[in-house]
């Protein structure tokens, strides 16, 4: 049985046969429509989402499957004080397979733990957002046709970003990545990422301040909201939230096949003049994030469709 809390639980090998699965979902969906029939999905999640709790709730269904679970640690018996791994064991006796948010960092992990079923981390608090980092992967793929050879810019909230911290764990597995890190000084990428990860997978960077100055040289551009739920006061928040707007100025100064990604939901980051720029892909992305949670439930269930 396995488990998915990193997106470094799969290898290259194995990453690269979970995004073909979901290719081939997203060109023949009939038939996969029944291959979860009679296997339930537990979504326990702890804190709000829309994107991700319901991708995976339309994962299963596409796939015949049912889904249960609740959508806030209110609606659920933690409001009464019931820990983590006590859920976890009621819940395994319900459904096959979980998928569960949580605000803090390793409760999926304690999760895994203690289940008999597979279990999916779907954002343990700033730390990890692994379906996201897969669905983010299938996007470039599937529109870049490749993971390699592309300069990848990171903007935003570098500092709280759990699908940035994703993302860049995945990606410096692949050959001749450059990353540019954008974000102000207060929001700058975790030193133990740039150490432990960038450097030490010699994958270059570099950190710039304004995104104009980047713009021109990316493939990428991986745009992140500043996550209010992240800040310790108000103050901090209100004065960081507006720092970066990408708008059609703005996308004048790109590439003409640079693509514009964001994990969603934003708030003021991107202008909603760019949604109508081909290179604006972040509603793509989204509909890509449920062939991608397709393939990982079929994948960990152990079910093979010919």
């Amino acid at each position: 049985m396995r488990h998915l809390m990193s997106p470094l639980d799969f290898s290259v090998e194995e990453l690269d046969k979970l995004l073909d699965l979901a290719n081939d979902i997203e060109k023949y969906p009939e038939k996969y429509a029944h291959a979860c029939a009679g296997k339930k999905l537990a979504t326990l999640f702890y804190e709000p989402s829309t994107r991700t709790r319901l991708s995976h709730e339309a994962a299963m269904l596409n796939l015949g499957g049912s889904v249960l679970g609740f959508s806030s640690a209110d609606s659920s018996s933690a409001a009464k004080g019931e820990s983590v791994s006590d859920t976890i064991r009621t819940v395994a006796c319900y459904a096959d397979i979980v998928a569960m948010r949580h605000p803090k960092e390793g409760a999926p992990m304690v999760a895994a733990a203690h289940s008999s079923i597979p279990i999916i981390n779907a954002g343990d608090g700033g730390h990890q957002h692994p379906t996201q980092t897969l669905t983010d992967l299938l996007t470039i793929r599937s529109l870049k046709g490749r993971l390699g050879n592309l300069t990848i810019g990171l903007c935003g909230d570098l500092k709280f970003g759990r699908t940035v911290h994703s993302l860049i764990q995945a990606l410096v597995r692949y050959d001749n990545l450059n990353f540019v890190l954008i974000s102000p000084e207060e929001l700058r990428l975790p030193t133990y990422i740039r150490h432990d990860v960038l450097r030490r997978n010699h994958v270059p960077y570099k950190e710039v301040v304004r995104m104009e100055d980047a713009l021109p040289e990316l493939d990428i551009l991986y745009m992140t909201r500043v996550q209010k739920e992240r800040f310790f006061n108000e103050e901090d928040y209100v004065r960081m939230k507006d720092f970066y707007i990408l708008d059609k100025k703005k996308m004048e100064l790109a590439g003409k096949d640079m693509l514009v990604l964001h994990p969603l939901p934003r708030v003021n980051e991107i202008s909603v003049e760019v949604d109508d720029d081909p290179r604006a892909v972040y509603f793509k992305q989204a509909k890509y994030g449920v062939y991608v949670r397709m393939a990982l439930i079929l994948t960990l269930l152990g079910i093979h469709v010919d």
